[in-house]
């Protein structure tokens, strides 16, 4: 580590200030920086820069100027201190699962978080206090040990804090709300460099704001969430259908959901199967026991006529790392998203001959459902608007070789343009870099409050590397 610290660098680092220029930084301007900091710094050209650089999305390639491994609460603080002074353009990492690359930068610093891993699990209180360098597989891993969980993604190697601080949707959605639903505090490190606590009786502003607002507001240190008893099994019924019959599979199974326990969640998707064919599937989870699960499947089961049925019974962390390979990191992806009001052939079926046209047959559609406890919380409790949009729909492009980017790039963009009007409502966590509107849209009533905590907690707008909310 000390000779990471203490890296070879050229005689001035070029580095992106936030108006777009480069500007070079003597070294004896960073040595405090490097000295101070407990982490590992390391800039272009020293040993494990590329693989440090690295993120999840393989169509994101970038060259920070520094990349600064946080292990400490201090050394995030520096590094805040370091890039409001110098005013250089600042990413922070999580996981680095941003569709749109905001974890990492040109010329700019990378504070990567991926080292802060601490975790406290209280099974008494059902309390779990996680680092923002957790990813969700080593929390479900720690809170299952004890029977409980909290509503996280459906992708395991997911950084906890990207998907926290935009909401949050899972398996659990449906009976257990969002994430952000169980999110009882954070520690967090704002643009002035203060380390504080967010929660219902501390910083009541920040807190509302973090519950949805991404990283606009500052950087999570530690979250604090309240588990709930779940597992340690669940039970899996996947059904696929040929891709003709979603228009009519996909809204009777809706209607089923509508008149199903709240233990039942659903995810639908356009698939292609391992023989080639693409295919209309359900995955459903259930929560409750085998016997009511099975009671809880049996009508979708009656459903046409299935091209593959299975039923499993599995760890809730199985099921949590179910997808992973499909997302597996440094793929390519490329993708749009929405929430939606019904789920109806207007939408499913463009969708569906625009999914047989794929480039690539690891591409996908989804159709999440929300709803439930989803619901229940008032739109405006939290940063997160959209409660009331039962569906989360996203069409993502996934391949493998560069060679292939601007097919399936102008794949999305058509499948995209082949839908009628959607609502003006998007989840944050799905967004590319799309522009302002998109970002309004993602906090809808929302914005104008958030803009102005903005304001009051980051007025020169040092966390713009985000869906950005501009300071009021």
């Amino acid at each position: 580590a000390a000779s990471h610290r203490r890296c070879s660098m050229p005689h001035r680092n070029m580095f992106r200030t936030w108006h777009g220029e480069e500007r070079a930084l003597d070294p004896a301007a960073l040595e405090p920086l490097r000295s101070a900091v407990q982490g590992d710094v390391r800039a272009p050209g020293d040993a494990g820069y590329d693989e440090a650089r690295a993120v999840w999305n393989g169509t994101i390639d970038r060259h920070p100027a520094l990349i600064v491994a946080a292990q400490t609460i201090q050394d995030v603080q520096r590094v805040v201190a370091f890039a409001q002074q110098h005013q250089i353009v600042l990413a922070v990492r999580g996981g680095g699962h941003s569709f749109a690359g905001h974890s990492t930068c040109d010329g700019g610093i990378v504070l990567d978080l991926a080292q802060m891993r601490h975790l406290r699990v209280d099974p008494a209180r059902r309390l779990a206090v996680a680092g923002p360098g957790l990813r969700w597989a080593d929390l479900d891993t720690a809170t299952q040990q004890h029977g409980l969980a909290v509503t996280g993604g459906q992708i395991s190697h997911t950084g906890i804090a990207g998907l926290t601080l935009g909401g949050g949707i899972g398996w659990l959605a449906r009976q257990h709300g969002l994430t952000v639903d169980h999110l009882v505090g954070a520690d967090i490190v704002t643009a002035d460099g203060a380390l504080r606590r967010a929660g219902p009786d501390a910083d009541a502003d920040l807190y509302w704001a973090i519950r949805g607002g991404g990283g606009n507001f500052g950087i999570a240190t530690a979250f604090t969430y309240q588990l709930q008893a779940i597992g340690p099994d669940v039970s899996v019924c996947q059904l696929a259908f040929p891709i003709e019959a979603a228009a009519q599979v996909f809204p009777e199974a809706e209607e089923l959901l509508e008149a199903s326990p709240p233990s039942l969640s659903a995810t639908f998707v356009f698939l292609t199967a391992p023989e080639g064919v693409p295919v209309a599937a359900l995955t459903l989870v259930s929560t409750a026991s085998s016997d009511q699960a099975l009671h809880s499947f049996a009508p979708f089961r009656r459903l046409g006529t299935p091209v593959f049925e299975e039923i499993v019974r599995v760890p809730y962390t199985a099921l949590q790392r179910m997808l992973d390979q499909v997302a597996a990191p440094g793929l390519r992806y490329y993708g749009r998203g929405n929430f939606l009001d019904t789920l109806d052939p207007p939408v499913i079926e463009p969708l569906a001959r625009a999914y047989t046209e794929t480039p690539s047959p690891q591409s996908l559609v989804l159709f999440v459902r929300l709803g439930g406890a989803v619901a229940t919380v008032p739109p405006e409790a939290t940063a997160f608007a959209h409660r009331n949009r039962p569906w989360a729909v996203t069409v993502l492009a996934i391949w493998r070789d560069p060679a292939d980017d601007d097919a399936n790039r102008a794949w999305i963009e058509r499948a995209w343009q082949a839908l009628p009007a959607l609502p003006k409502a998007v989840y944050v966590n799905e967004l590319g870099d799309e522009g302002n509107e998109r970002v309004r849209a993602a906090y809808g009533p929302n914005y104008e409050r958030l803009s102005q905590l903005k304001r009051r907690y980051d007025p020169d707008n040092l966390f713009r590397l985000n869906q950005n909310i501009v300071p009021a």
